[in-house]
């Protein structure tokens, strides 16, 4: 199936005020301020995946989100140094291994989410060995999910539950770097394969034609065949869940480092231009793409923060050339500064207000959520300096 690139909108020819290098460290230091303030209570345990009334709760079952603080407090370590946020990050390693000694949870692509941000980013930034153990666990348990007739990794619950199996999600595309970076540590090329193998999948069946994405796309396990995708989270069947459009880009984005396939960023690039062109006047996106400013929906500002961190991945790997590459830093440069403008929390948990985690079954409705505040800390540390990613 062909993709589209649809031309961008001519709004993002005009000139536009570039993040300085005040700005940049004006706006960490503001992110530095919020992590130090819920830090005294979260160092034994995890906000809850989205506030409630402005606060985070500490978590009272395990979620796929725990990940996300570990990863503020080891950007927070990265940029400062200070031991505090280290010596936090380490010590929640114990609840990281008490999940896989007591398979707490586990059955879930999120295991990506969970250990690279907590356990690989330690072994990359400390070298830290039992962390590297742990992650190499969950990337076998990750690997436990691919079912190799219909070449993907499910999503959720049982393996033999009839009606989960062969169900991918776009999300995954961030939870295959654990495979990838499993697979360079030990030289398992089935970890490769399967990873490589479920990116070309979701390439080729979660994309539409018009470079728009479903959330979620069934495959036959039994004849590997296509049979449908819909939506767990967005709008409708058809339309486009945010959230999910900018875990394509940043996922397909980062696709490329480890295979090497130069299709995939030009898939970013499209999914990219489909994500733009529909931004409001503020660039900061509704929930679900179908929605325009007569609809009066809600802004779902961790997709706007994703989006950022896609865009930037995508501008490391586009030559200088790229006659596109100012139209994407401008996007970059006005989404960022009108998350921090308007939408930063300054009194209460979190660092971004109106995240919207699941309309349909209203949780985390207008509310922070850990993965808006990691993506937003994660976008500022990439646009401030050379940086490593976790992924």
């Amino acid at each position: 199936m062909s993709v589209i690139l649809e031309p961008l909108h001519p709004r993002y020819q005009a000139s536009y005020p570039a993040l300085t290098r005040q700005w940049l460290q004006d706006a960490i230091g503001d992110v530095l301020a919020r992590i130090d303030a819920m830090l005294p209570r979260f160092s034994h345990t995890f906000p809850a995946a989205s506030a409630e009334h402005g606060r985070y709760l500490p978590v009272a079952k395990v979620d796929w989100t725990e990940g996300f603080w570990t990863g503020l407090l080891w950007l927070a370590w990265e940029v400062t140094g200070a031991e505090k946020y280290r010596q936090a990050a380490e010590t929640l390693l114990d609840s990281f291994a008490q999940r896989l000694d007591q398979q707490i949870k586990v059955d879930t692509h999120d295991l990506g989410f969970l250990y690279l941000l907590s356990c690989v980013n330690a072994w990359k930034l400390t070298a830290n060995q039992p962390a590297r153990e742990l992650a190499l666990r969950a990337a076998g348990l990750l690997y436990r999910r691919f079912d190799h007739t219909a070449g993907v990794i499910q999503a959720w619950g049982d393996l033999t539950d009839p009606a989960r199996q062969g169900r991918m999600i776009i999300d995954c595309n961030l939870n295959l770097p654990l495979l990838f970076w499993a697979a360079n540590e030990t030289g398992n090329l089935q970890w490769r394969q399967a990873a490589t193998r479920h990116l070309q999948q979701a390439a080729r069946y979660l994309v539409r034609s018009d470079a728009s994405t479903f959330h979620t796309f069934y495959m036959d396990i039994h004849s590997g065949q296509p049979l449908r995708g819909d939506t767990h989270q967005g709008f409708s069947d058809d339309s486009c869940w945010s959230r999910g459009q900018a875990w394509g880009i940043y996922g397909f984005a980062l696709g490329f480092n480890y295979t090497g396939d130069t299709r995939l960023p030009e898939l970013a690039r499209k999914l990219s231009h489909y994500f733009l062109n529909r931004l409001p006047e503020d660039y900061i996106c509704y929930w679900d793409l179908i929605f325009t400013p007569q609809d009066h929906a809600l802004r779902d500002t961790s997709a706007a923060a994703i989006a950022v961190c896609g865009l930037s991945e995508l501008l490391r790997q586009l030559p200088l050339s790229d006659t596109l590459r100012p139209a994407y830093q401008h996007a970059i440069s006005m989404m960022m500064r009108n998350l921090h403008q308007h939408y930063f929390v300054r009194e209460e948990d979190g660092l971004l207000r109106e995240g919207v985690y699941n309309y349909g079954r209203n949780m985390g409705i207008n509310q922070p959520n850990l993965w808006g505040d990691y993506f937003y800390f994660e976008a500022l540390v990439r646009l401030s300096r050379i940086w490593t990613p976790y992924w």
